[in-house]
């Protein structure tokens, strides 16, 4: 058993394969955080709690003259609020009679095979027959009859531990949920790092790391969605902790809207760590005798450094947040309309495309934006999911009849979430937008957001989109979202919950997805959100994929997806070859780089085929052919870093090892054109030190020793931003 339970002791253990979770209930009934770290035995490890008298610190009334226990010292799993612990909460309610309190103190608990599931929020599944098991935690406030169920999920084999939180209101009238953690944690030191993944639109999951300090520190989003600016997962490490040593614990939040990650080291040079929904403007009524669902986060530990602590995010992510068919499947190669003709084509432009596509090895047409309603620029149509058929005569069925004619599958573009006032849905709803009464709306790119809290804004969506779905023709989705949201009001609300459309927006989404995405399970649904802006766990159980970025210059890339790979698997990385000058950067770079650099993801093109010369398109192919040789490996291999692009080094490397390790692909890509004067070597991980290896590029054979202390040597007299690929087979 991986959830282990001391009757005696009242010691809750939880052990992965290679950790271990402590916890026990306290004499006055609190449940109180022991230990994250390596795998211990059960002994009961509540000795590392400081039983010292904390001055001026509060003692809980039912501890009589004891001075030495206190909320405030102690480390909690799940703390109250107004009680004594002045640290930042796990919860905060506003109770009938206008008070604050929750003390929640252990009631019961139960453990069982296989893994909890949300009602109402996405969360991870347990494959048939893995080494799951799950633990419930109930904790009771005894005055008011709240109570909190702590959700533990345990994938044994992967070294990850879920946790998610449910409030039931047990109390005689309805109460305002004001804040509600899904996760807290204390540790009982300080020496931390945290590493955060930063950004904005085209610069997104930049990666940022910085010593704890005390007082609060806070990684979040508010504006409605997970976010360019601040993406939905952090890490907690040792200061000396690097890719290949030293203790690193991740935190990845499992809901695409507003959060929060806190980090609070207290004066006791403590640490608490929260994650869940942000409580800015969050109110959120339970009446009586209903509950409320916490979104789930993804806990995982490393003790042996970030690399290995990613390969447990890799392996989660790619087995056990979406069910669609398509995760273990070959994904198409794509070129996307968007490039060649924004907004002005037709039919025959789209065909001839689609045709050249072919060239390069492209196996999917994709179209994007402009194929519905009155379409013809950005600030009409958008809402009416009609087809145009003065651009498309016989509308999308007949135009994906005739791409499937070409050999090719055929792709569509939607951007459910939003609409343009010149619509016709605007003009016969204007109600179903999210607008502040008595004020204009504020706009972005000429759209506002529709008021996915309202179920017939839901039920409205679900029929549009599945009409042009179910028509058939069409094999792939990209679904994009083109704004934050603000301007939050719903009409569909009384004035005292206008707290709750924000998350009643997401909740509207996931139903929406539900409706359209698990209704189409032979279709390939790729999320999108002006790039990477809702790049979360919770899209990964809907979405295979995500388009990493709108910002397709391959050295920016470099620290995007260095960024994602943290937490992210490779082939959830939506990564293109587009044109040069770039049209973001305005950088050229060599069509090789731009090639390898969309390897670490999945592969495609965004750009015109028709304006590329036969030698570009004869070269595209070779790419197109390497990637789908090692596609299985790239897709399913373990990930290595060997390098950072914000180091001062001379390139940014990263290495892909079959998880039978008889093969292995090694990416390099020069930064600093100080490499023609001076012998560099890439230094690989992964590999088994006594086997030998041949490198196919080279026809050396080398043992994994050698590559791993000393590495490969890369070719002398390149220019800034060269690639190269090296293959490796194990002899």
């Amino acid at each position: 058993m991986s959830i282990i339970y001391n009757q005696t002791k009242h010691v809750f253990s939880i052990h992965t394969a290679n950790s271990t979770y402590q916890m026990k209930v306290s004499e006055y009934g609190h449940l109180l955080h022991l230990y994250y770290g390596k795998k211990i035995s059960d002994e009961d490890v509540s000795y590392l709690i400081p039983h010292v008298v904390r001055s001026h610190e509060s003692n809980p009334a039912e501890v009589g003259e004891d001075r030495v226990y206190s909320l405030c010292a102690y480390p909690q799993e799940f703390s109250s609020n107004d009680a004594g612990d002045y640290r930042i909460p796990s919860i905060e309610i506003v109770n009938a009679d206008g008070s604050y309190a929750f003390v929640g103190k252990y009631h019961s608990h139960k453990i069982y095979h296989g893994k909890y599931r949300l009602s109402s929020l996405p969360t991870l599944y347990a494959a048939e027959k893995e080494n799951v098991e799950t633990l419930e935690i109930i904790l009771k406030d005894e005055i008011t009859h709240i109570s909190v169920k702590l959700l533990y999920g345990v994938f044994y084999d992967k070294d990850v531990i879920t946790r998610a939180a449910i409030l039931y209101n047990g109390s005689a009238k309805g109460i305002h949920l004001q804040r509600m953690m899904s996760a807290s944690l204390d540790f009982m030191t300080s020496d931390f790092d945290l590493i955060g993944f930063f950004g904005h639109h085209y610069f997104e999951r930049q990666t940022e790391r910085h010593h704890l300090t005390h007082g609060i520190q806070e990684l979040g989003s508010f504006r409605g969605v997970s976010g360019h600016f601040h993406n939905p997962s952090a890490i907690v490490c040792d200061r000396n902790t690097d890719e290949d040593q030293g203790n690193a614990y991740g935190f990845a939040l499992m809901y695409s809207g507003n959060f929060v990650f806190d980090a609070e080291v207290d004066g006791y040079s403590q640490t608490r760590v929260a994650m869940g929904i942000h409580p800015k403007q969050f109110d959120y009524l339970v009446d009586k005798g209903e509950c409320f669902e916490a979104p789930e986060v993804v806990m995982a530990y490393s003790g042996e450094g970030l690399a290995k602590l990613s390969h447990s995010y890799h392996d989660i992510f790619r087995q056990n947040a979406c069910e669609s068919r398509f995760v273990n499947e070959r994904r198409p190669i794509v070129l996307n309309s968007w490039e060649p003709f924004h907004f002005s084509f037709d039919s025959e432009k789209l065909l001839s495309t689609a045709e050249i596509s072919r060239q390069l090895g492209a196996d999917m047409f994709v179209l994007d934006d402009g194929w519905f309603g009155a379409r013809d620029h950005e600030k009409a149509g958008l809402g009416d999911w009609v087809a145009n058929e003065k651009k498309l005569p016989g509308g999308i069925p007949v135009l994906a009849r005739r791409i499937h004619d070409l050999g090719m599958s055929f792709g569509l573009w939607f951007e459910p979430e939003m609409v343009n006032e010149d619509s016709d849905l605007y003009r016969a709803h204007p109600d179903w937008c999210l607008q502040v009464p008595g004020r204009a709306p504020s706009r972005s790119r000429h759209q506002l957001c529709l008021d996915l809290s309202g179920p017939d804004v839901c039920d409205y969506l679900i029929k549009a989109v599945n009409q042009i779905l179910d028509a058939g023709g069409v094999d792939y989705v990209k679904w994009d979202y083109n704004r934050y949201v603000c301007d939050v009001y719903s009409q569909y609300y009384p004035p005292e919950r206008q707290g709750e459309i924000y998350h009643r927006y997401i909740l509207g989404l996931y139903r929406i997805l539900d409706g359209i995405v698990k209704t189409h399970p032979d279709i390939l649904f790729e999320g999108c959100s002006g790039g990477g802006g809702r790049f979360d766990g919770a899209m990964l159980t809907y979405f295979p994929q995500i388009w990493c970025s709108d910002n397709t210059d391959a050295p920016s890339r470099l620290t995007i997806q260095y960024g994602t790979s943290f937490v992210y698997p490779v082939s959830t990385m939506g990564a293109h070859v587009s044109v040069c000058p770039n049209k973001k950067t305005g950088r050229t770079v060599p069509l090789k780089t731009r090639a390898v650099t969309a390897m670490h993801g999945t592969f495609g093109y965004e750009l015109d085929p028709a304006k590329m010369n036969e030698q570009e398109r004869e070269e595209c192919a070779v790419y197109s052919e390497f990637y789908r040789k090692n596609e299985e490996l790239i897709r399913s291999g373990d990930y290595y870093r060997l390098s950072s692009p914000y180091d001062e080094s001379i390139y940014t490397a990263w290495q892909f090892v079959s998880k039978s390790g008889e093969e292995s692909l090694v990416c390099v890509v020069t930064e600093d054109i100080s490499i023609i004067d001076k012998n560099s070597y890439v230094r690989l991980r992964g590999l088994e030190g006594e086997s030998l290896y041949k490198v196919e590029q080279t026809g050396q054979i080398l043992s994994g020793a050698a590559l791993i202390n000393i590495g490969l040597l890369l070719p002398h007299t390149q220019p800034q931003y060269s690639a190269f690929v090296y293959s490796l087979k194990k002899l």
